[in-house]
C-alpha cells in the first residue's frame, strides 16, 4: 500500500496474511444490476462514479463477485481500475467463485475444481488484473466435497493467480474441514444487529484461529438505515430480491421496524445517521476485520466511511442487546 493521504481517512485492520483492509469495504452486489438475486435496474455511469467516490473517501478494498449481475459488477470494477491505472496498487480486490450460470442465465451453485479454475480465469479477465488479492468461495454446494474445492483454491494461490483465499457463508463444519487442509484467511458472513447467528460459535472460532471476518449486510439490506417502513418496502422494484425475502415480510418486518425505532436515540448520541451507526455496531466487535457497505449512488459512497472509527460505549452495546432480547427473544 502507498502512503497517499487519500487512503488515510479510514482506520485499517490487518488479516493474518498481511492485507490491511479499511474498516469498511465497498460492496458491489447492487451495482451489478438485474439478475435473479439483484436489486433491480442500475445506471452504469452512476455506478462508476460511486466506485470512484468511495475510493476518494478512503476505502481501500472492493468486494465483488461474478454472480453480481452475472459478470457485470466485475466488468464495472475492471473498467474503473483500467481508467485509473494508478489506483491499482492502492486497492485490494476481493472476488468469489461458486455461483455459476448457463446461456439462459439460469443460476446454480458449483464449487467443482474445474468450475473454480474457470471462474478465476474469467474474473481475472473481467477485472483486467493478473492476480486477485482475495479469492473466496461464495457459497458451498452439496455436490462437491469441500476438501476438493479447497485444494483447488490452494493450488490457485500457489500458482500466483490469487494472493489470499477465504470463504463466505460457511458453517462450523465446513470451516474446520478447510482449516485442516490449509489456513483460511477470511470468512465473509452476514452480520448485523438483526442477524447475529455467528456470535455463538463462529466468531469465537475465527478469533482463536486467526480468521478475519468480513461482515456483509451490516445495515441488513437497508432495514437498519431508518428509512424503511411498510410502504417503502411495498414500493421496492419488482426485480429487487428483498421483495421475496422473509426479513422484509411480517412477522419479522414489524419486529425489525420496532427495533429500529427503539435504537434511534442511541445512534443519535454519536452524531451519525442510523445507517452509519449500524456499521459502527458491527465494527465494535473485535473479531470483525471489516464491514462491507454496498452503494448505488455517489451520495451513499460519500457516506460510506461514517461508521468507521466510531467506538460505541459498553453501556450502549448492552442497551442494544436488551432491546433485541425484548423484541426478538434472548440472544
Amino acid at each position: 500500500m502507498t502512503s497517499d493521504k487519500r487512503y488515510a481517512k479510514i482506520p485499517k485492520r490487518k488479516i493474518r496474511d498481511g492485507l490491511e483492509l479499511t474498516e469498511v469495504g465497498l460492496g458491489t452486489w447492487a451495482i451489478g444490476g438485474p439478475w435473479k438475486y439483484g436489486w433491480g435496474a442500475q445506471d452504469d455511469d452512476q455506478s462508476r462514479r460511486s466506485i470512484l467516490r468511495a475510493l476518494d473517501e478512503g476505502v481501500n478494498w472492493i468486494d465483488t463477485a461474478p454472480a453480481y449481475g452475472l459478470g457485470h459488477a466485475e466488468e464495472l470494477v475492471g473498467a474503473v481500475l483500467a481508467e485509473s491505472p494508478g489506483r491499482r496498487n492502492d486497492i485490494i480486490i476481493a472476488t468469489k467463485c461458486g455461483i455459476v450460470w448457463d446461456s439462459q442465465k439460469n443460476v446454480s451453485f458449483s464449487i467443482a475444481p474445474a468450475d473454480i479454475r474457470r471462474e478465476c480465469e474469467d474474473s481475472l479477465r473481467r477485472l483486467k488484473i493478473d492476480c486477485i488479492d482475495l479469492y473466496q468461495i461464495h457459497w458451498p454446494d452439496s455436490k462437491t466435497p469441500i476438501v476438493e474445492s479447497w485444494a483447488e483454491m490452494m493450488k490457485l494461490k500457489k500458482e500466483g493467480k490469487v494472493k489470499n483465499i477465504g470463504v463466505c457463508n460457511f458453517d462450523m463444519n465446513l470451516l474446520k474441514k478447510c482449516q485442516k487442509l490449509g489456513e483460511i484467511s477470511t470468512l465473509q458472513p452476514p452480520y448485523s444487529m438483526l442477524k447475529r447467528e455467528i456470535e455463538k460459535e463462529i466468531m469465537p472460532w475465527c478469533k482463536t484461529n486467526g480468521v478475519g471476518i468480513l461482515a456483509y449486510s451490516p445495515m441488513q439490506a437497508g432495514l437498519l438505515t431508518g428509512k424503511f417502513n411498510k410502504e417503502y418496502v411495498a414500493g421496492l422494484a419488482d426485480g429487487d430480491w428483498r421483495k421475496r425475502n422473509p426479513m422484509f415480510q411480517d412477522p419479522f418486518l414489524s419486529k425489525a421496524l420496532a427495533f429500529v425505532d427503539e435504537i434511534r436515540n442511541i445512534g443519535a448520541g454519536y452524531k451519525i445517521d442510523l445507517a452509519a451507526f449500524a456499521v459502527a455496531w458491527v465494527l465494535a466487535h473485535e473479531e470483525v476485520t471489516s464491514a462491507i457497505v454496498g452503494v448505488r449512488n455517489e451520495s451513499q459512497a460519500t457516506a460510506i466511511a461514517h461508521g468507521a472509527g466510531i467506538r460505541i460505549g459498553d453501556d450502549d452495546m448492552k442497551k442494544i442487546n436488551e432491546i433485541y432480547g425484548k423484541i426478538f427473544g434472548n440472544l
